[in-house]
């Protein structure tokens, strides 16, 4: 047994008639389309808004860890700069004293 379609020779009023329902079907199905349309759109709307907000915290926390980063190392230049400056002092008070 084989599950060939079988094509049919339809008359013109048969023909007439089916693109009459697929016209029905189709506009009876609109509103159901549009109502889909507006739901997809605010769907794309809310995922648009989720990922600007998360990119701008994204961005915020990159800031905030870059300034962190940046007021650390001054910290440390500076400890050093007084520890440096602390270290010459001693060794310029030392080599007066032996002289």
């Amino acid at each position: 047994m084989s599950n060939q379609h079988e094509e049919q020779e339809l008359t013109q009023e048969e023909l007439s008639a089916r693109k009459e329902e697929m016209k029905q079907f189709y506009d009876e199905s609109i509103p159901y389309l549009e109502s889909q349309a507006k739901y997809e759109k605010l769907l794309t709307e809310i995922d648009e808004a989720r990922f600007k907000r998360a990119t701008l915290n994204y961005q915020w926390a990159q800031f905030a860890s870059k300034t962190t980063q940046e007021a650390q190392y001054n910290e440390e230049e500076d400890e050093l700069e007084t520890k440096k400056a602390s270290e010459t002092e001693d060794t310029t008070a030392r080599k007066l004293k032996k002289s």
